[in-house]
């Protein structure tokens, strides 16, 4: 019962909006992209998750008037950054984090905007990429490990801020264009032309560009660091050929497509491709 709801929601909630374009396309775009930018579930810690967040020193910075939790777990070596993904959270990350921490690196993570302990109640992978930044400035990582969208949003703020201390860089399931992003959401809600052209508009205007300028492929080409890309093969979120397109780009990077293992890349041989990249 559950399932066939998740199904049916999206397009009750994209004809709604249809309905509403015929009056007002403008404020019908906006509720669509305030819907676009709004974690649902996922991002909130349990008491299991929260036992392993403990064991961290945590911290509190600051973007734009907007708390940044992070997570750090001490060690002597080089630091490194995990970014966790849409309606996710640093938990995702318990079995690398600890492997990694038990090899003495120091581990640090952190919790997107509107997810988990951080502030703000909307997402985007550009605000995500702010987050990283101020992250970064305080942590100085020389790695950063990010999955999903928190992959996107690590190129963006590595293509912007082309920090020199960063030397390796692993994306998991990362999207590459923001186009597609933007179009399955459209078709998962069934959008019409009004709403689809309005959410263009409306990139623009917040963010000075097109959709088409965010592209972690393009954005790749402008990034001097050692690149690991890991893609499942039956990936139903992100599709593989976007893992293909960034590697054809990101001119010292390996590309290592997995089967079975879906979106979340779970499984200890990915891990250990993470781990070895890391150590090399």
């Amino acid at each position: 019962m559950k399932k066939t709801i998740a199904k049916v929601l999206p397009k009750i909630i994209g004809n709604g909006l249809n309905a509403v374009s015929y009056i007002s396309p403008k404020y019908a775009s906006a509720k669509a992209l305030n819907i676009f930018a709004t974690p649902r579930q996922g991002s909130k810690f349990n008491d299991k998750q929260e036992a392993f967040l403990n064991t961290a020193n945590q911290h509190t910075l600051s973007y734009d008037n907007l708390d940044i939790q992070t997570y750090n777990w001490k060690g002597s070596k080089d630091t490194i950054l995990f970014v966790h993904g849409w309606e996710s959270n640093t938990f995702r990350w318990k079995k690398l984090i600890t492997s990694l921490h038990q090899l003495d690196y120091n581990i640090v993570a952190l919790d997107g905007p509107a997810h988990g302990k951080s502030g703000g109640t909307q997402f985007t992978a550009i605000m995500y990429s702010e987050f990283i930044n101020v992250v970064a400035r305080h942590y100085n990582p020389s790695a950063i490990i990010g999955h999903s969208v928190g992959g996107m949003s690590t190129v963006f703020y590595q293509h912007k801020y082309q920090n020199p201390d960063l030397t390796k860089m692993v994306l998991l399931g990362a999207p590459s264009e923001f186009t597609e992003v933007f179009k399955n959401y459209v078709n998962m809600l069934g959008l019409n032309k009004r709403i689809k052209n309005g959410l263009n508009k409306l990139v623009i205007e917040r963010f000075n560009y097109e959709p088409s300028h965010f592209s972690v492929a393009k954005f790749s080409k402008e990034i001097n660091v050692q690149g690991l890309i890991i893609h499942d093969r039956g990936d139903k979120i992100i599709n593989h050929d976007e893992a293909e397109l960034i590697s054809s780009n990101f001119k010292n990077s390996k590309l290592i497509t997995t089967q079975g293992f879906g979106h979340g890349l779970r499984d200890d041989s990915v891990n250990k491709a993470v781990i070895n990249f890391i150590k090399a």
